[in-house]
């Protein structure tokens, strides 16, 4: 390893990974149609159509760009299938980083430890994220147009991500968490797969920055992981789409507005609604409640995604 830092040296390891995985995955695409859904989803997303409920469209407009660079109709859908090779093998780079960073949770100077323990930590790294690409689901789920591909990919982003927690303590070291909550907006547009990452942030937050570990604070903790998943999944969004839906009925079927006027007013609201919050809790300097503000606009943001569906509709 004479020449090149440790930090390089992963770099270089992990591009090479995530290549070996895209190229296996690029080989083994499916030329076509498979079963599932599949078909469903290279349709709707050459045609930008609306797909089976919940819907992705964060997944079928990314799709919609993969089929562009189809050289022939017959080929749209091994683009699409490809989309899937590449959301896996961008998993495969995420996951290698991330062991990284969890062996630097265990040798805080890996960059000045010794060769042979570097030599240890890339090989660990290297050898694990290849067993993942090998594997059998996760190499199914890679070559054909199906969301658990790219689902799996922002999972292990969201999980690269958190483990930046050493930063959060640092002047605007929040910027993580609010990257973090826009990532789990995005989620929303693939597949909800990726909230399953919250509680594991969770009790890695838990574990790193609590003292002295008790029954009663973990329970706390739990319930805090669990109440913060709930709420993004079962109250945050979903209430804002009922809140949007009922809006526009008030305001077209009460005062016989034109279409659409419910929602734009439902959006106005939430804009002026976000001004409003985060301006007053820079003015009164609570720096807690501008970051949980911020990481909701950021959720919000991300789940914008979801506009797409009553457009095309």
């Amino acid at each position: 390893m004479a020449g090149l830092s440790f930090s390089k040296w992963s770099n270089a390891i992990a591009w090479i990974t995530f290549g070996i995985a895209f190229i296996t995955y690029a080989l083994t695409a499916e030329p076509t149609v498979s079963f599932w859904d599949a078909g469903e989803y290279i349709a709707t997303s050459s045609k930008l159509q609306v797909g089976h409920p919940p819907g992705a469209p964060l997944y079928q407009m990314l799709g919609a760009v993969f089929s562009v660079f189809a050289m022939e109709a017959s080929q749209i859908a091994y683009m699409v299938n490809l989309m899937s090779g590449l959301s896996a093998a961008l998993a495969i780079l995420f996951m290698f980083w991330s062991i990284i960073l969890l062996f630097k949770k265990i040798y805080p100077t890996l960059d000045a430890d010794p060769k042979s323990r570097q030599i240890m930590v890339l090989s660990s790294a290297l050898i694990g994220s290849l067993s993942l690409t090998f594997s059998d689901s996760f190499w199914f789920n890679a070559v054909e147009a199906e969301v658990y591909a790219m689902a799996s990919c922002i999972m292990s982003l969201m999980f690269y991500i958190g483990l930046w927690d050493r930063d959060m303590l640092k002047p605007r070291g929040n910027r993580w968490l609010i990257l973090l909550s826009f990532v789990a907006g995005l989620s929303f547009g693939v597949h909800f797969m990726g909230l399953l990452t919250i509680p594991a942030l969770g009790y890695l937050y838990y574990f790193k920055h609590t003292q002295k570990i008790t029954v009663k604070n973990f329970i706390i903790s739990s319930a805090v992981n669990i109440g913060i998943l709930l709420f993004i999944f079962k109250f945050l969004l979903p209430y804002t789409l009922t809140f949007f839906a009922k809006s526009e009925l008030f305001f077209v079927n009460s005062f016989g507005m034109p279409f659409h006027s419910g929602t734009i007013i439902a959006a106005l609201v939430l804009i002026v609604l976000f001004v409003f919050v985060l301006k007053y809790t820079r003015r009164k300097a609570y720096p807690m409640l501008n970051t949980v503000a911020l990481s909701i606009l950021f959720i919000f943001i991300g789940f914008s995604s979801w506009i797409m569906l009553p457009i095309r509709a």
